[in-house]
């Protein structure tokens, strides 16, 4: 992944105040050394693809190991639904973790917490090599999604440090091209170590590719800097969420990014079944499927960064969103009629694709009015996608993995999630000056004055 060329900022009913007294960072500065300063531009690009590869925590602590998914049930005796528990207990701690990381990062900064996450997710993810049951992989599996949560919480509230408005939700869809990579590489790699391992060898390659990122973190600076982060304990935590929660727009998109990030995981925690049980397809083949489509996830987050040269973000939430709905309906239809794979498959490609036409631009909307909470903020805004994957990707198998399950599951959620954009999120409305900023939580001023 590169990084965007500048683009011009939001206009004045789109703009975020700078902050004042020398405090804020520009749209192009950031802290390296507790002081603002110019980035070059290849230092910039390092840091984004540092950035990148640390946001796809998630992806790698299910991807990989997903052609395995059959073989692991067999091999510890478990069912399907309790081999698909091992994906949700992952999502539950990935969200869960979000929740704490998140505001502790606002207090004590973000590189501290990130490299602690780093750290400990290495470790289960050898643990959860040596487990001896199902019962005990799924309760590694949840250890090491609150590990893995930091990367992903913490990566969004550094991008909301150092960016604002059209910009920020360009380099978030530039992010997405780095994140999906893992998608792209995952299974495919996962399938070809079945060849030379099984399901624990994969997650000592979890290990290891965690240690790499480990070394990457040291090269990170600390965008927040010290007269930024909040102090005050609790009532100051319970302030920032409650700052958040209360603005519109941002519950609407997180909402609609939520429900429609639940498609992906119902695909994500069904299809090895569907493809490999009802379709016939060997492992292997289903990692290379899994992979073509998850390049389309990565060139809908590419036309969406182009689209944002001239657009801004907010018609482009509500149009992809549509879009998404349409072909998830077309592949509910194949599956209904039990088209065969050759048409099968270009329609779940479709609807794979279209989920990454609105998802950066809800992040953006959702983040940039809460530049004083932004780990809480990005802690909501993740942890609640997770939370309903985990819930509503099993009961999308509950009368089995089946094709029309899971196509069904997919194209509810993305009605739900344009629904949510749609009318919460931009009601049509007319926008006043004093919806575009929102208001710093009651203790921001004082406690930012307070230093850490």
């Amino acid at each position: 992944m590169l990084p965007g060329h500048p683009l011009p900022g939001w206009t004045a009913s789109h703009s975020l105040p700078r902050r004042s007294k020398g405090k804020g960072l520009s749209m192009s500065r950031v802290s390296d050394d507790q002081s603002a300063g110019p980035v070059p531009a290849r230092h910039h690009r390092r840091r984004l693809l540092v950035m990148g590869a640390l946001s796809t925590f998630g992806p790698l602590s299910i991807d990989l190991y997903l052609p395995a998914l059959p073989e692991l049930a067999r091999q510890l005796d478990a069912s399907d639904s309790a081999a698909q528990w091992s994906i949700s207990t992952c999502l539950i701690g990935l969200a869960a973790g979000q929740l704490f990381i998140g505001p502790l990062s606002d207090r004590i900064g973000r590189k501290r917490p990130l490299f602690v996450g780093v750290a400990t997710y290495a470790v289960v993810s050898l643990l959860c090599a040596a487990a001896p049951s199902i019962a005990a992989l799924n309760i590694l599996r949840l250890v090491q999604g609150l590990a893995g949560s930091a990367g992903m919480v913490i990566v969004g509230a550094m991008v909301r440090d150092m960016y604002e408005g059209q910009r920020m939700a360009r380099i978030l869809s530039l992010l997405m091209l780095v994140g999906g990579v893992a998608p792209i590489v995952a299974p495919v790699l996962g399938g070809q170590l079945l060849y030379v391992t099984d399901w624990r060898g994969i997650f000592v390659t979890l290990g290891a590719i965690s240690v790499l990122l480990l070394v990457a973190v040291t090269a990170l600076p600390e965008t927040l800097k010290p007269e930024l982060r909040h102090v005050g304990g609790l009532r100051r935590v319970r302030v920032g969420f409650t700052s958040v929660v209360r603005d519109r727009v941002f519950v609407g998109c997180a909402l609609g990014s939520s429900v429609g990030g639940a498609a992906l995981f119902i695909y994500i925690s069904v299809s090895a079944f569907v493809l490999e049980g009802g379709y016939g397809v060997s492992a292997q083949t289903f990692s290379f499927i899994f992979g073509v489509n998850s390049v389309g996830l990565v060139l809908s987050g590419y036309v969406n960064a182009v689209l944002l040269r001239r657009l801004k973000p907010e018609p482009l939430l509500a149009g992809g969103a549509l879009v998404a709905v349409v072909a998830s309906v077309f592949c509910l239809a194949a599956a209904v009629l039990r088209a065969p794979l050759a048409v099968f498959l270009p329609a779940l490609f479709l609807t794979v694709a279209t989920g990454g036409l609105a998802s950066p631009n809800a992040t953006a909307l959702a983040l940039a009015r809460h530049s004083a909470n932004a780990g809480t903020a990005a802690a909501l805004l993740g942890s609640s996608g997770f939370l309903l994957g985990a819930l509503l990707a099993p009961a999308a198998s509950i009368g089995g993995a089946s094709a029309v399950a899971m196509t069904c599951g997919m194209a509810a959620t993305r009605a739900a999630a344009w629904a949510a954009y749609r009318f919460v999120a931009l009601p049509g409305r007319r926008r006043t000056p004093a919806d575009d900023v929102a208001e710093p939580a009651p203790l921001d001023v004082e406690h930012r004055r307070a230093g850490p």
